[in-house]
């Protein structure tokens, strides 16, 4: 799949934009799955204010998708037409903390915002350490792991609109829900602020190490798979219901349901975004026939089918 090469007229129409653009990049090599197609152009912005300018003139009718490191994203075979944006750790990744709070910007890993917070002896954000996202992701579908959720920790983020204005986001302007935020999706988060407890740093340390035991003895984190496939529905464990209908280790193409955890979805070394989404659909068919339960999708699946 190419896509026509839009990049020389948003050039021309930017005059002074600093960021990089690129046509018909390829996003497998941006997602943990290591599959889909290109992106029709692919803007890396070189800061906040490069990202405000280029929203501002970008034409209303080219269709925007933001993407972190990947970890929780389908992208499918004909890839995404328009703009898709990824931040730079090195112009978002940055992380500081003081006195009970921290601060990062939402290129930074999850994992990193728990070091830093500990390096601070800063209790509450141990669960970051868990999951394998971006800060950015984590805000967009307040993300959780082991009992905690970013919403019980989150101060305010800070994000750049459509139309290239900045906005700042209260705790409860987010309107953190499970596994989603309600702020416009539209809106492309740069930072945001944390709050903890300062606690005894072995204590937090402690914590953290269950928290990684958890993850290498429990998820197939060492496979090319994503987060958790499915949200977990009210009352029960999506794993549970995957394994009960009969699904541990089912295959589409080069897809497998992991045999180590049901709720995650691996590719054996040759899968297609076709196979996994797939692989994801008969999932939920044959837990619906079983339990009369309906999964519903925790990662996110973007672009066009082949």
């Amino acid at each position: 799949m190419t896509y026509p090469d839009i990049t020389p007229d948003l050039k021309s129409a930017m005059p002074e934009l600093r960021g990089r653009l690129l046509a018909n990049q390829s996003l497998a090599e941006l997602t943990w799955f290591r599959v889909g197609g290109p992106a029709q152009v692919l803007f890396t912005p070189a800061d906040e204010d490069d990202l405000a300018y280029f929203l501002k003139l970008l034409p209303n009718e080219l269709p925007v998708y933001v993407v972190g490191v990947g970890s929780n994203l389908i992208v499918r075979d004909g890839g995404m037409a328009g703009v898709v944006i990824r931040l730079s750790p090195r112009a978002f990744g940055e992380t500081s903390a003081s006195g009970d709070t921290v601060n990062a910007g939402t290129a930074a890993l999850d994992k990193r915002v728990a070091e830093t917070a500990v390096a601070a002896n800063i209790g509450g954000m141990e669960f970051f350490f868990g999951i394998p996202g971006t800060i950015g992701g984590a805000l967009r579908m307040n993300a959780g792991a082991n009992g905690s959720e970013t919403k019980d920790v989150l101060i305010e983020a800070t994000g750049i609109g459509r139309d290239g204005a900045r906005h700042v986001f209260s705790n409860a302007d987010m309107k953190f829900v499970y596994r989603n935020s309600g702020v416009d999706a539209s809106v492309i988060f740069t930072s945001a602020r944390f709050r903890g407890a300062v606690t005894d740093a072995e204590a937090i340390r402690a914590r953290m190490n269950e928290v990684q035991t958890h993850r290498e003895t429990a998820q197939p984190i060492r496979e090319k798979t994503g987060g958790s496939t499915f949200k977990n529905p009210p009352g029960n464990s999506a794993w549970k219901l995957i394994d009960a209908a009969g699904c541990r280790g089912l295959r589409v193409g080069g897809a497998q349901v992991s045999e180590m955890h049901c709720n995650f979805l691996i590719n054996t070394g040759n899968a297609t975004g076709h196979d996994i989404e797939t692989l994801g659909e008969t999932v939920r068919e044959r837990v619906k026939a079983n339990s009369g339960i309906e999964l519903h999708w925790e990662i996110k699946r973007i672009g066009i089918p082949s």
